[in-house]
């Protein structure tokens, strides 16, 4: 008890704003992101990337961080970038990149027929459309599942969810909290550190950790997985933050024993 009232106790007075300090300062996807927008040049594209990149980031070759840096360092300059609205472009050089990725090899047919599986979906979304998603993300995880034919709790959905939700705050320039009904993407980080307080199931977990401490389940990941990851960029990054009482208090959630 004493341990989970530790971690309900640093959440709280961690919540919502400090989860965002991390998001945009220390988490390196959210970094990548920034810089492919930027070389993009074309939003809509960039939106349906990250989703598609999204649907794929499982089973990966190597850690979420670097297939992130891979996807986001990719030459899309010779393939989709001067290709406004050629979204079959789009998915086929997708697929292309990924057949030759290093970070991400296993299931990799399993993962293209995702792909072709998403795609009369995405391709009938322009910008206005995606933005609407950006202000419901709860119809956008039901409609993703529902095309995928899959769970709404599954973890490539509400994983896509989070990185459909960095990418908006980067397009659109607006934070929007992540909705309370979107689970925790269960990995084997989430997994392992769950473990300390419960043999529950980590989803009913951290549900009932969000509603008590009053951060959306995407919001709490955001803090863990930067907390539990091995970067040293991310720790540097931690160390580095103006606010050394966030850096304090994520120590403190990396060491509950």
């Amino acid at each position: 008890m004493d341990k989970l009232n530790n971690l309900k106790t640093t959440l709280k007075e961690l919540g919502i704003e400090s989860a965002k300090t991390i998001e945009e300062t220390v988490d390196l996807q959210y970094h990548y992101l920034e810089n492919l927008q930027k070389s993009l040049n074309n939003d809509e594209l960039f939106l349906k990337l990250v989703i598609i990149n999204a649907l794929a980031s499982y089973q990966l070759s190597t850690t979420g961080e670097n297939w992130w840096k891979e996807f986001s360092e990719y030459n899309w300059d010779n393939t989709i970038k001067n290709k406004e609205k050629d979204n079959g472009d789009l998915f086929e050089n997708y697929i292309l990149f990924l057949s030759n990725s290093k970070g991400n090899r296993r299931l990799n047919n399993v993962k293209i027929k995702r792909i072709n599986k998403i795609k009369p979906f995405l391709n009938n979304l322009p910008i206005a459309d995606l933005e609407n998603y950006y202000l419901n993300m709860n119809s956008f995880r039901d409609n993703l599942a529902k095309q995928l034919n899959t769970k709404k709790d599954s973890k490539t959905v509400v994983f896509a969810i989070k990185m459909f939700g960095y990418a908006s705050r980067i397009v659109f320039k607006r934070f929007i909290p992540y909705p309370f009904e979107i689970e925790i993407p269960k990995d084997s980080r989430i997994e392992k550190y769950t473990k300390k307080f419960t043999e529950q199931n980590p989803i009913e977990f951290w549900n009932n950790i969000s509603k008590e401490t009053e951060i959306p389940p995407l919001h709490i990941d955001s803090i863990l997985w930067s907390a539990l990851g091995n970067s040293k960029t991310v720790k540097i990054r931690l160390k580095s933050l103006e606010n050394k009482e966030i850096s304090k208090k994520i120590d403190n959630l990396i060491n509950i024993q």
